[in-house]
């Protein structure tokens, strides 16, 4: 639950009267856009806020992944858990654009899920399944009805393999989505044929320092062009873009531009029912306003002039902004002769456009409510888990509605059991029942007039005689978590196999386990507060799973996801204790000194190693005696994390210089990487990444110099130490270097050739500095044995 000084920041960074603004800016259009990508910060954010606040358009984002195979620039969270992280971050920056979002994966568990990097459309199409992503898009074009439709990004070589696949989805899907024959089971669900009326691709190319585009852009068919920036915030409508783009924060995105001119270049290559080719508005050949229904074929005399009065009534509201009054009574006139048209049309027009008028009196409906109250929101409080009691209340300072109902909106089984009411003011207190199920870590839609998540709450009152509903979501979502969660400590331990192995001690955390599931052989006993572990006297090396049983079911964890940028959220696992049983040395006299970004495990699986691992922090950085370490390991993307890091530089070079050895995890160019500077000797990062990575896990590895003290002490590295790599093998390779380094391998993905900077290691005075862009830190996590025995070679003394 928020805190004080957190609800007062969002009442004052979002007042009354730019909320009412923002409600009647909706008014303007009845076109709905729809913008397709493959992962959240895919999205067109500038574009969209300009379609949005300054044309009135309804958007809708449509993601096909959670983003679960990327990387993470603020913490630990990967896989996923990242998904969820990232399913947040996509809701919040669609909140700060006033758009829809569409899911169309659910998470790692579905084919249609972020794999990781893909430099093939074809090999993502067969790995979705390409029926199935075309149906997926159907079902959104058919639910949302968007009459545009724009990809981000262009099917072409050199491009995400994602990327590419949803460019050729979207596609595929106009034709089916508007073909009865076509899915028929979407009928039961109430979804019609549609057909969407213009489909535009990006008349600009994709390429920067991740992709490079092959294939020019095609020509612009439309400069879509606004002269004059918000009307709120006065930013132009690309900086509007960039806060809404900095709510993915996890991906490093959200930048202040100076002077952007908000032009974006689009190509029409469909228009159902006619030629595509140049236009000088978005809005040609599409029913852009009420006005433009009323004078629709089919639509009636009196309907007709229903509609153009509406119309007339929504400019009044908007041209009386910030009159309340004046509002009010335009909206109500205005709402009642559109209810007045709607009942009026045949079956054919209906279907047409009757889901414009509906969507319009529920945004009249939404104007109201904010022309009415000053504050407004929902809480639930209480446990929220199965069997228990909770409360939803709702407080509101809204004078000038009346005759207020509220009406609680909970998941089935939910029992509303009393109601207290005073001014302004209700608590409605729930029982959950025991068999209620854990809520799912992935939503399943956004909508950005409210009514998302599991439950929330709808208000009911009379503003200037029209009786309007709208639903208020609560501050946090309403998340089902396990009656008794738990979690381990430690959650994963390495042990040598084939050696003597002593008891393993787990804490639980939570709930106490009453028995555990283990393998033959294993033992769980009780030993005053800690759980003691017993592997077989023969172990041989692999991953054991042993499971702890609560209340005669596997137990199960839950994680709070938090940070300032998003709104709490969780994630609810298995609680598992995961033992890697491997064949390893580790290096003689290593001590180790690790700085971390906050973005990987690394310095937490060393320890695991049993390595002599300490955390340098600035104060050590800054002064501390480096030259007690043999080895100090900088995690990926620390540079651009850390400006200690950045200034202790020289520090480090002396450190090499003077006989130690500095081990880099690999850097993207954007994070404060100087090629001549951040490391002791010349080195560029490869850019655009897709030109400068290795895409397969099992991409052949061939070694360089099989004799290199990094390959063979105090572990020989052999073929079977590449063999279970997850996602990928390595990005940001070296492209060019200084004659010090020493190339160790060469690995390309197929029909490419071998690139050499994955791993590099140079002799600089008395010391050694390695640079790896492996992506070992992921091995790691998935508890590949090869990947420790490797990081065990790397942070050898020089």
């Amino acid at each position: 639950m928020p805190d004080d000084h957190s609800r007062l920041a969002g009442a004052v960074h979002q007042p009354t009267l730019v909320r009412l603004h923002r409600a009647l800016s909706r008014l303007r259009s009845v076109v709905t856009v729809m913008n397709t990508g493959a992962h959240p910060d895919d999205e067109i954010n500038g574009m969209l806020a300009a379609l949005r606040f300054a044309y009135g358009m309804r958007v809708v984002v449509a993601c096909s992944t959670r983003g679960e195979g990327g990387q993470n620039a603020l913490g630990p969270e990967r896989g996923a858990v990242l998904g969820v992280l990232r399913t947040a971050e996509m809701e919040e920056a669609a909140r700060r654009m006033d758009a829809d979002v569409a899911w169309l994966g659910h998470g790692p568990d579905d084919p249609v899920y972020d794999f990781g990097f893909s430099k093939n459309g074809d090999d993502t199409l067969h790995r979705w399944g390409e029926e199935r992503i075309a149906e997926r898009l159907v079902r959104a074009y058919r639910r949302y009805r968007p009459d545009i439709v724009i990809p981000t990004f262009l099917d072409v070589p050199g491009q995400h393999g994602h990327h590419r696949a949803m460019t050729r989805a979207a596609e595929t899907a106009l034709g089916l989505a508007a073909d009865p024959s076509a899915f028929p089971e979407h009928a039961a669900s109430g979804l019609a044929p549609w057909q969407v009326s213009k489909y535009y691709l990006p008349a600009w190319s994709g390429a920067g320092y991740a992709y490079d585009d092959e294939v020019p852009p095609p020509p612009a068919t439309l400069s879509l062009e606004v002269a004059s920036g918000d009307e709120v915030t006065g930013l132009a409508y690309k900086q509007l873009g960039e806060w809404s783009r900095s709510a993915h924060a996890s991906q490093g995105m959200g930048v202040w531009r100076d002077n952007p001119v908000d032009r974006w270049s689009l190509h029409l290559k469909v228009r159902a029912g006619g030629e595509a080719g140049p236009e000088n508005d978005i809005r040609a050949h599409v029913l852009a306003t009420l006005a433009d229904i009323a004078v629709m074929p089919g639509v009636t005399k009196s309907a007709s002039a229903a509609l153009q009065e509406a119309q007339a009534q929504i400019d009044a509201a908007l041209a009386a902004f910030p009159s309340r009054a004046r509002i009010v009574e335009a909206l109500v006139g205005a709402a009642r002769r559109i209810e007045g048209a709607r009942a009026e049309l045949d079956k054919e027009a209906a279907d047409k456009v009757g889901h414009r008028l509906d969507r319009k009196l529920r945004e009249i409906d939404a104007a109201l409510f904010e022309a009415s109250v000053n504050t407004a929101r929902a809480v639930f409080s209480g446990p929220v888990q199965p069997g228990a009691r909770m409360a939803l209340q709702m407080h509101f300072d809204a004078q000038e509605l009346s005759d207020v109902a509220v009406i609680p909106r909970l998941p089935e089984g939910f029992d509303a059991v009393a109601m207290h009411e005073e001014r302004g003011y209700v608590q409605v207190d729930i029982a959950i029942p025991s068999s209620a199920p854990h809520t799912g870590n992935y939503s399943k839609a956004y909508d950005s007039l409210g009514g998302n998540g599991e439950g929330g709450g709808r208000l009911s009152g009379r503003v200037g005689g029209r009786r309007i509903e709208v639903d208020l979501d609560p501050e946090e979502p309403l998340r089902i978590g396990p009656l008794q969660p738990m979690s381990l400590d430690p959650a994963m331990v390495l042990i040598k196999a084939r050696e003597p192995a002593p008891g393993i001690r787990v804490q639980s955390i939570g709930a106490e386990p009453s028995d555990w599931q283990v393998p033959a052989g294993w033992i769980v006993r009780k030993e005053g507060s800690d759980w003691v572990v017993l592997p077989p006297r023969e172990l041989r090396p692999g991953v054991t799973t042993l499971v702890p049983v609560v209340d005669g079911r596997p137990a199960s964890s839950l994680q709070t996801i938090s940070y300032p940028h998003i709104r709490p959220t969780s994630f609810i696992a298995p609680a598992e204790l995961k033992v890697l049983s491997l064949d390893i040395a580790l290096p003689a006299g290593a001590r180790i000194g690790y700085v971390g970004g906050g973005s990987d495990n690394v310095g937490v699986q060393m320890r695991r190693l049993g390595l002599d691992v300490t955390d340098l922090g600035e104060a050590e950085l800054k002064a501390g005696a480096l030259s007690t370490f043999t080895t100090i390991v900088v995690g990926i993307f620390a540079f651009g994390l850390r400006r200690d890091l950045q200034m202790a530089t020289e520090r480090l070079h002396r450190f090499v210089e003077e006989g130690g050895h500095l081990v880099t995890l690999y850097h993207r160019p954007t994070d404060a990487w100087d090629p001549a500077a951040t490391p002791p000797r010349r080195l560029v990062i490869g850019s655009p990444s897709l030109r400068w990575r290795v895409t397969d896990p099992a991409a052949p590895m061939r070694v360089l110099m099989p004799d290199h003290t990094l390959m063979t002490s105090p572990n020989r590295i052999d073929a079977g130490d590449w063999q279970g790599w997850d996602k990928e093998r390595g990005l940001y390779f070296a492209a060019e270097y200084d004659a010090a380094y020493e190339e160790l391998l060469a690995l390309n993905d197929p029909g490419e050739n071998p690139l050499k900077g994955s791993l590099i290691s140079a002799r600089i005075g008395r010391g050694r500095h390695t640079h790896v862009s492996l992506v070992l830190h992921h091995q790691l996590d998935k508890l590949v044995p090869g990947a420790f025995r490797l990081l065990a070679n790397l942070v050898q003394p020089a």
